[in-house]
């Protein structure tokens, strides 16, 4: 029976899939070797449940409530309390296997392993520890409070007892999954890199800036935010390596990473989370800005 979950990674996705972890009822342990990412991310907890609560959407009781079964954690050898991990530790292979073959080490043989990478085959990464079929892709996505879906990628040794199980945390947590074939990029990433990328090509030749890309996208499309918002919410640094996954990975020329974007990443320009990214956030709010030379 699962009760506890390990989210290994307390970023962006990391601290809002122990949030709605949490909420679900579970015990929720969220472990960062960095304490000061560690302390963000319960910090931005704290503010995801602040808002519900000012908006009448929750109350203070169950606000402590979910903020109590949440255990901050710097050691990883709390991994030995867990029936349940999701790792999600930056969108780079190397980074997650050493995080996920350090917790195989750890964890009891019968607990199943998930990452919430975002392009990386579900496949190659399960091959990097021991228990390959009790391995599952569950792909949030941002914000994960706020976002109804979640990907499920079962790998290719990935039992359907894993699968179910998967499935199982995800209505719990009152999200809608979709089961995806494991291929670079999944589906929805494949999709929304598609159109970003137009998005980049229409900026670079001059069809439109890129507030009135996003104001296009917004209001003639429906969408809540535009393909730049998005990208400096989630990190250009992460748009970048979702777009280099999937170009090494279907070695299409369509899907070359933006010029334009993989300069950004080379001067760290990575969005709200260092204030500049396609908009400029130095000032404390989104504005304009005019130096983006293409």
């Amino acid at each position: 029976m699962i009760e506890t979950i390990m989210v290994v990674g307390a970023g962006f996705m990391g601290s809002g899939i122990a949030q709605v972890a949490s909420q679900a009822e579970y015990n929720v342990i969220l472990n960062d070797l960095d304490q000061s990412r560690l302390q963000r991310g319960l910090k931005a907890i704290e503010e995801n449940l602040n808002r519900r609560v000012n908006a009448g959407k929750m109350n203070l009781t169950d606000k402590q409530s979910i903020e109590r079964r949440i255990n901050p954690s710097t050691n990883v050898d709390d991994a030995k309390a867990a029936d349940f991990v999701i790792e999600a530790v930056f969108e780079d292979f190397e980074v997650k296997k050493n995080v996920l073959q350090t917790i195989d080490e750890i964890c009891r043989p019968e607990v199943i392993f998930a990452s919430n990478t975002s392009s990386i085959l579900i496949t190659k990464l399960a091959s990097t520890v021991r228990r390959q079929g009790s391995f599952v892709g569950m792909h949030f996505f941002s914000p994960v409070p706020a976002t109804k879906l979640v990907e499920i990628v079962g790998g290719l040794r990935t039992t359907i007892e894993t699968i179910v199980a998967a499935q199982e945390i995800v209505n719990r947590m009152q999200k809608v999954s979709i089961r995806v074939k494991d291929v670079p990029g999944f589906l929805v990433n494949r999709i929304n890199n598609a159109m970003r990328n137009e998005a980049y090509n229409c900026l670079m030749e001059g069809i439109a800036s890129v507030e009135e890309i996003d104001i296009a996208v917004k209001l003639a499309l429906g969408h809540p935010m535009g393909p730049f918002e998005v990208a400096d919410m989630v990190g250009l640094d992460i748009a970048l390596s979702v777009a280099e996954s999937l170009f090494n990975g279907y070695r299409d020329i369509r899907w070359r990473p933006n010029v334009l974007l993989e300069k950004l990443v080379i001067a760290g320009d990575l969005g709200r989370k260092t204030g500049m990214g396609w908009y400029n956030y130095s000032a404390g709010q989104k504005t304009p800005r005019h130096d983006l030379q293409y």
